[in-house]
């Protein structure tokens, strides 16, 4: 009787601690053990021993044993699939914009494990963001470009950076347990590149546990396709932490970003998530589907022990930007220590039509100076009264990151996962 009254005691209580961290990254355990790295700086890599440089054309494995250098842009080409073994290590050179492009027909079948990450680095003693280029995915999903099809040109060939198409369903790959640290090299007259950038990609592509941190430009980016992603980690990007533009039809579950005001930009168009339905109004077929971002248990915070002062000196600005023409369902998510919360695009009508396509439910707003506004209009009662109606379980808090958080501060296995106890915090604004 006692055992079984025992383990009855034991279920209600898990089942408790998982009801007070459904808001937010949530987990039994921290997710984040064993396969991330937040002090990238200062992990030792060896030297590489392999060169990978031009186009890969054929079925190719990189194995554990070795430390691979990306010399300029390489390409996976020829419906090729590039296998990546648990562990290996692969080195961005940062002389030659080391890039690696998955075109259009490949696959990377990069699945690292738990306790052996697949790691993307850079060959700087002293590493910063923006060190090399990054790791590029394209795919043969539909985007709402003319013609169905987008380049990612920057410096690339742009007959191998052609993506689009018609199939939702397409497979690129896996990225399981990644880590992709300090790209986004900035290419002289055009723009930055990103961590990881994803275009056109198909929804049997598996996006599961992958890592950006200190990014020159964007961590992810997603140019049209159709997505499922989860458990993703942005860590101190320079821009976005999680981009959604040329219609993409988007599902992210469970993902992190931590911002710095002294690391992240400032400045507008640098923000958690943003959600746009096109780069270039004038390539964009509104006949097709627009942008669509479904995101659930998301944690989006600035590391600041000092919020308040960081938002009186200009350096933090909104997390969620939401331009117009797009749908955004963001629930059961935490907002921390921004300014606002979320910023409405000042095309975007309030209306019933578009509230409907802007979702905010269950949230957990804290710290923030304003919640929910519209760019340049300083009257957000509209906005308050509609997604502060009892009917969207929205709250609101003003607790420290320190109380807020498990252990956001632990230098080695930081917790980002609200504290327990943390939902039942009072809901005045």
């Amino acid at each position: 009787m006692k055992k079984i009254t025992l383990m009855i005691c034991l279920l209600l209580t898990a089942a408790g601690v998982n009801a007070q961290q459904e808001k937010g990254i949530i987990g039994y355990t921290n997710w984040l053990d064993n396969w991330t790295e937040f002090k990238p700086h200062k992990a030792e890599a060896r030297d590489a021993n392999q060169i990978l440089a031009g186009n890969i054309t054929e079925n190719t494995k990189l194995l554990k044993r070795n430390v691979y250098i990306l010399q300029g842009n390489v390409y996976v080409t020829n419906n090729a699939v590039l296998t990546i073994e648990p562990g290996t290590v692969i080195i961005g050179d940062a002389e030659t914009k080391g890039t690696l492009v998955i075109t259009k027909g490949a696959q990377i079948m990069a699945q690292g494990q738990e306790t052996d990450p697949i790691v993307f680095t850079s060959n700087r003693s002293l590493k910063k963001a923006g060190d090399w280029g990054g790791l590029v995915i394209l795919g043969n999903a539909p985007i709402n470009r003319f013609g169905s099809v987008g380049s990612y040109n920057m410096d690339l060939d742009p007959a191998l950076t052609v993506y689009g198409g018609d199939n939702a369903a397409g497979n690129s790959g896996i990225l399981k347990f990644v880590r992709i640290e300090f790209a986004g090299k900035k290419v002289k007259g055009a723009e930055t590149f990103n961590g990881l950038t994803v275009a056109g990609v198909g929804n049997k592509t598996i996006l599961e546990n992958i890592m950006v941190s200190y990014s020159g430009g964007d961590s992810f980016a997603f140019y049209g396709g159709d997505v499922n992603a989860s458990q993703l980690v942005s860590y101190k990007s320079i821009n976005d932490d999680f981009k959604f533009t040329q219609g993409i039809q988007c599902r992210l579950y469970n993902s992190l970003a931590v911002r710095s005001s002294y690391l992240s930009s400032n400045k507008d168009g640098s923000r958690c998530i943003e959600v746009k339905a096109y780069e270039k109004k004038s390539e964009t077929d509104f006949t097709k589907k627009s942008t669509l971002v479904s995101a659930t248990n998301i944690t989006m915070l600035n590391d600041s022990e000092n919020i308040k002062a960081d938002i009186e000196k200009g350096l933090i600005k909104e997390a969620v930007y939401v331009a117009d023409n797009t749908s955004l369902e963001l629930k059961r998510s935490v907002v921390s220590g921004f300014n606002p919360a979320v910023l409405l695009d000042s095309q975007t009508e309030i209306n019933g039509a578009n509230l409907k396509k802007i979702k905010f439910e269950e949230m957990f707003f804290n710290q923030c100076s304003g919640n929910i506004f519209t760019e340049n209009k300083s009257d957000n009662s509209d906005l308050e009264n509609w997604y502060g109606n009892n009917i969207f379980a929205n709250v609101y808090s003003h607790g420290e990151n320190k109380e807020t958080f498990v252990d956001i501060f632990n230098a080695r296995r930081p917790d980002f996962r609200l504290q327990i106890g943390k939902i039942t915090a009072s809901s005045g604004r």
